[in-house]
């Protein structure tokens, strides 16, 4: 009689750029750290006009993929990042609360072929700034994409008030970088970077902010993680500024997807 073969279990990565990576060094390491020889974690990089909807298919139809050395394997979680935390609501069959309010995803559980969307971003952010709580001033949330929906909500959560950044500003809680001037700067200490300047190889780019109004009284927080140091916190360093990046906050969500995945 034929033993049949019960399928990997396999993790990956939707993104445009995954060079750089975090989750799938951290995730092999950890399946490793657990002995979780059939399970493995795969980036899955696709170009912008790549369709997510027939990544969705390929998923679907092909339910057990067959790898070159013969085994089968099966996609039972998604991690999203940039530039598809808003795109992949589309090819989503449910959402979690937190996902909904928010209008972004960087998680996705996959059971019977239903997707569901969350976002553990939130709550990434969140356990990370807990050491610098609490905030004495307000915050400016710099750029409007994705990831900056799920800090926002973060920020809501802790009852602090802030304004979004963008370079064009489309509502009255957003305003431009020309408008960062002494008197906003007086009344912010918390100032997250929610864009993807100063990321390797582009570590010359930084946020277009007058940094000699920055002092001793202002946080910089950088999503970006690698370079660990980029130029936004090293000019707010020289400034006086206090500066994190957001490696913290990755290992954060991570574990929290992966505490969704093994529900």
């Amino acid at each position: 009689m034929e033993t049949k073969q019960i399928p990997s279990s396999v993790f990956g990565l939707i993104g445009e750029r995954l060079d750089y990576s975090f989750s799938r060094a951290y995730f092999n390491e950890k399946l490793e750290k657990l002995k979780l020889d059939d399970h493995s974690y795969k980036n899955f990089e696709m170009s912008r006009d790549f369709l997510l909807s027939r990544f969705r298919e390929s998923v679907t139809y092909n339910k057990h993929l067959r790898t070159t050395n013969g085994k089968n394997e099966i996609i039972r979680g998604l991690n999203v990042t940039i530039p598809y935390k808003q795109d992949v609501l589309e090819i989503v069959d449910e959402l979690s609360e937190e996902a909904k309010v928010i209008g972004a995803i960087n998680t996705i559980t996959i059971e019977d072929n239903i997707w569901t969307g969350h976002n553990t971003d939130c709550y990434g952010f969140g356990k990370s700034l807990e050491s610098y709580l609490p905030i004495k001033k307000n915050a400016l949330i710099l750029g409007t994409g994705g990831a900056s929906k799920a800090i926002a909500y973060t920020l809501e959560a802790l009852k602090i008030p802030y304004l979004f950044v963008s370079r064009n500003p489309k509502d009255e809680f957003t305003i431009d970088y020309k408008s960062i001037n002494k008197e906003v700067m007086d009344m912010v200490s918390l100032i997250i970077n929610t864009t993807p300047l100063g990321v390797i190889p582009d570590v010359h780019l930084k946020p277009d902010l007058p940094y000699e109004l920055i002092n001793e009284s202002h946080i910089l927080y950088d999503l970006v993680y690698n370079p660990s140091l980029t130029l936004f916190m090293k000019l707010g360093q020289q400034q006086g500024a206090k500066v994190t990046n957001g490696y913290q906050m990755l290992v954060h969500q991570a574990e929290k997807a992966w505490e969704l995945w093994n529900k």
